[in-house]
C-alpha cells in the first residue's frame, strides 16, 4: 500500500538510547511529506494531463478516422463520377455515330433521289428533243412538197380586187410584201 503524507506525517518511531535527533526527525519527516505531497499533486496533474491528452488523442483519432472515410467517399465520389463521365462520353460519341449515319444516308439517299430525277429529266428531254425534232422535220417536208410549188404556179386575175381591197384598206401591193416576206426570212 502506497503511503500518503499523512501517513508520513502520523509516523511515530520508537525511542531507544542514544537514538536519533526527534527534532531533527521530524524536520525531515516534515519536509518528506511537503515533497511527497508535491509529487502527489504534481502526478495527479500529469494524470490529468494524461487523461485529457488521451481524450484528446481519442477525439483527433476520431476526426483521422472520419477524414479517411471522407477521403475514401470522396474518391468513390471521383471514381463513380469519372465512370459516370466516360458512359456518358460514350454514349454522346454513339449518339453522334448514330446521327451522323443517319445524315450520311439522309445525304446518298437525296443524292440518289436527284440521280433518278436528273435521268428522268435527260429522258424527257430526249424524248422532248426527238418528238420536236419530228415535228420540225414533219414541218419541212410538208413545206418541200409539190403542193406547194403547184400553189404558187397558180395564177388568178385578182387585180381588180386586190386594187380594190387596197384603196379600202390602203394596204400596200401584196407582191412587195412577199418580197420582204422572203428577204426577212432569209436574213433570219
Amino acid at each position: 500500500m502506497a503511503l500518503t503524507p499523512t501517513d508520513i506525517h502520523n509516523k511515530t518511531f520508537n525511542t531507544k538510547f542514544r537514538g536519533y535527533d526527534e527534532d531533527e526527525v521530524n524536520g525531515f519527516l516534515e519536509q518528506l511529506m511537503k515533497d511527497y505531497e508535491n509529487v502527489l499533486k504534481k502526478n495527479e496533474e500529469l494524470e490529468k494531463t494524461v487523461s485529457d491528452n488521451e481524450v484528446k488523442i481519442t477525439h483527433f483519432n476520431l476526426i483521422e478516422e472520419t477524414m479517411q472515410k471522407s477521403i475514401l467517399i470522396a474518391q468513390e465520389a471521383a471514381e463513380d463520377v469519372r465512370k459516370n463521365a466516360i458512359q456518358e462520353s460514350k454514349l454522346i460519341i454513339s449518339e453522334a455515330e448514330k446521327n451522323a449515319d443517319r445524315l450520311v444516308n439522309d445525304a446518298l439517299a437525296q443524292a440518289r433521289k436527284i440521280a433518278l430525277e436528273v435521268e428522268v429529266l435527260k429522258k424527257q428531254s430526249k424524248v422532248f428533243k426527238s418528238r420536236f425534232k419530228m415535228m420540225v422535220e414533219a414541218q419541212l417536208d410538208m413545206i418541200n412538197t409539190e403542193d406547194w410549188n403547184d400553189l404558187l404556179k397558180y395564177e388568178l386575175d385578182t387585180s381588180s380586187v386586190e386594187s380594190a381591197a387596197e384603196q379600202e384598206l390602203d394596204i400596200p401591193n401584196v407582191d412587195s410584201l412577199d418580197e420582204e416576206l422572203v428577204t426577212k426570212t432569209k436574213e433570219a
